[in-house]
């Protein structure tokens, strides 16, 4: 196992904020995926749902957070930014910043770009964020043709219990009529997953989910970060 994150992060769920260049590059969405209804649960303070509108996407994000002012969201999703940085480039052999260009500041400058966009877009449509969170979600069944999820589902297993995953993943499969996306399957440490990830399929695919294990190719931040778990909520398909 490697080491835990250290007194200044561990135990909190960080606002992150990421581009929709990462959220291509996670989920290895092409530009023919950025159309229909597509929920972004949690969406933190991610600009995807603004980024991904100039597509012709109808983005609905979830995150509790939203309840909150949008200046302080401001504040906390840069602060926690700047910190999250701080902390993945002191413990360098945990993370790869190839894809950005192998230089620490450049991942900076564009999550705080994506606050900036983030923050502006809530206040000019503020219909595109919901105030909610798993595992129950205020959506009709078969609302969304994708459905994205980062960075809340493994990455923080140390204090979500298999049973919430479980449920989480049933409710994102609830409100899709398509597939569902989740990454990483690491938790935040870089710790292997596999067998939290072997149980949830098994008991997803009883309830007649189908899942597979799908790589990302393009985006591996995270050491060992290379592949996405794929639902799909129709029981004719088979799991891999």
């Amino acid at each position: 196992m490697t080491d835990r994150l250290d007194s200044e992060i561990a135990g909190e769920f960080l606002l992150t904020a990421r581009s929709l260049a990462e959220y291509r590059a996670m989920f290895a969405l092409g530009a023919d995926e950025l159309r229909g209804r597509i929920l972004d649960c949690p969406g933190g303070a991610a600009s995807f749902a603004c980024e991904a509108a100039e597509f012709g996407a109808e983005v609905i994000a979830v995150d509790p957070c939203y309840a909150q002012p949008a200046g302080e969201l401001r504040e906390t999703a840069l602060a926690d930014t700047d910190r999250g940085n701080a902390w993945s480039a002191a413990h360098a052999g945990l993370y790869s910043w190839d894809w950005y260009g192998g230089d620490p500041a450049v991942h900076r400058r564009m999550r705080h770009a994506a606050v900036r966009r983030f923050t502006a877009d809530l206040s000019e449509h503020p219909g595109r964020y919901v105030a909610a969170a798993l595992p129950a979600l205020p959506f009709s069944d078969n609302t969304f043709d994708l459905v994205l999820s980062s960075h809340l589902l493994f990455t923080y297993a140390d204090r979500l219990n298999a049973d919430f995953h479980l449920a989480a993943l049933l409710e994102l499969a609830r409100v899709s009529r398509g597939e569902v996306r989740l990454y990483p399957l690491l938790d935040h440490s870089g710790e292997d997953l596999a067998e939290l990830v072997a149980w949830v399929r098994a008991e997803l695919r009883a309830r007649g989910v189908g899942s597979a294990l799908r790589p990302t190719v393009a985006y591996e931040f995270q050491r060992g970060a290379d592949r996405q778990l794929v639902l799909n909520p129709q029981p004719s398909v088979g799991v891999s």
